[in-house]
C-alpha cells in the first residue's frame, strides 16, 4: 500500500470528519465483515446485494485498468480483479479501512494497488484508467463537483465511470432526526451537502438531484449510458448495521441508483475542479449508521 503522511493530504474539513467516522466504523463493523465480501463469487450492488448479473450495468472489465474511488475495504476492487481486470487501484482516505483491505489483499493474492488519498485529488497521472467506479465511496462522501471531474481526468478517452449512490427520493424523505419516512421531508432545490451525526460521530455526505447530476456529467465530458434505480428484493430484511433505510421502504421505492457514463468529448461549462454552488451552511442532523457497505 502506498502510504502518505496525513499532513500532506491537505484534506477538507468533511474528509477529516469522515475519516474519523470510518476509522471507528471499521473497528465496529467493516473490518470484521470484509472477509465475507471478499469471498463472494459474484459482483453485488448496494445495501441489499443486488447481483450484477441481474443489472448488467458494468462493461466487460477483462483486460481493463480500473480505479475504485473511495474503496473502503476494497471488496469491490477484489471482485473486479477476479472478473479479469488487468490492473485495479483502490483509493481511500481512511488508513484503517486500507489496512483491512491490504491484509485481505495479501491473503487472497490479488495484487490490488491501494493508495491513501482523497478521491477528489488522486496522486496519479491523467488518462491512466479505462474504468472508474464508486459504490458508496466518493459517490457519497466527496463533493461531486470535485470528484467527478477528477474521475474524468483519470480516465482515458472512451473510458467509463460507474457509481452507486443514494436515490434522490430517499434523501428527500429523510427527516433531520429520524430514519427514512413515507413523506417528503426536505426540499430538493439547492441540495448538496448534508452534515449528520450518528453513533460513530459526525459525518458529511453529498447529494445533488438527478438533473444536476446529468448536467455535471455532461459538462465534465461524459455521456450517460445507463441509469438504474434499485429496489430491495422481495425477500430482503433490514440490514444488521445500515438501518437508515428499512427494507420494506426500499421494496416500494428506490433507495439507491446506479449511473454509468462514458468519457467522450472535451469538458464544457464548469471547468475541472470548479467549486460547488454557493449554498447555505448545512445544518446538523442525526443518523444511526453511515450509509456504505464494508
Amino acid at each position: 500500500m502506498q502510504q502518505r503522511d496525513n499532513s500532506e493530504l491537505e484534506l477538507p474539513d468533511y474528509a477529516i470528519r469522515n475519516r474519523k467516522l470510518w476509522t471507528r466504523a471499521n473497528k465496529r463493523y467493516t473490518a470484521e465483515h470484509a472477509r465475507e465480501s471478499w469471498e463472494q463469487d459474484e459482483i453485488r450492488w448496494g445495501t441489499w446485494d443486488v447481483p450484477e448479473r441481474e443489472l448488467g450495468v458494468l462493461p466487460d472489465v477483462r483486460g481493463l485498468d480500473v480505479i475504485e474511488l473511495g474503496c473502503g475495504t476494497a471488496y469491490f476492487a477484489a471482485w473486479l480483479k477476479r472478473a479479469g481486470a488487468r490492473r485495479v487501484v483502490g483509493v481511500d482516505v481512511t488508513p484503517a479501512q486500507l489496512a483491512s483491505a491490504e491484509e485481505l489483499n495479501r491473503e487472497f493474492k490479488l495484487g490490488l494497488e491501494l493508495i491513501e488519498a482523497n478521491a477528489e485529488a488522486v496522486p496519479l497521472p491523467d488518462a491512466s484508467f479505462d474504468l472508474a467506479i464508486s459504490e458508496y465511496g466518493a459517490s457519497l462522501w466527496c463533493d461531486p463537483y470535485l470528484w467527478i471531474p477528477e474521475a474524468a481526468r483519470l480516465l482515458r478517452r472512451g473510458g467509463e465511470l460507474v457509481f452507486l449512490r443514494n436515490s434522490t427520493l430517499v434523501i428527500l424523505c429523510s427527516p433531520d432526526e429520524a430514519n427514512v419516512t413515507q413523506r417528503l421531508a426536505r426540499p430538493q432545490k439547492g441540495m448538496l451537502r448534508f452534515d449528520w451525526t450518528d453513533e460513530d460521530g459526525p459525518t458529511t455526505e453529498f447529494h445533488i438531484g438527478g438533473s444536476d447530476m446529468f448536467g455535471l456529467l455532461r459538462d465534465t465530458g461524459f455521456d450517460v449510458l445507463d441509469f438504474k434505480e434499485l429496489f430491495a428484493p422481495d425477500d430482503a430484511t433490514d440490514h444488521e448495521y445500515y438501518v437508515w433505510v428499512h427494507a420494506n421502504w426500499a421494496k416500494r421505492w428506490p433507495a439507491e441508483e446506479i449511473w454509468r457514463a462514458k468519457k467522450r468529448r472535451e469538458p464544457r461549462g464548469r471547468a475541472k475542479g470548479a467549486s460547488s454552488p454557493e449554498l447555505p451552511e448545512a445544518s446538523s442532523r442525526d443518523r444511526r449508521r453511515p450509509r456504505s457497505k464494508p
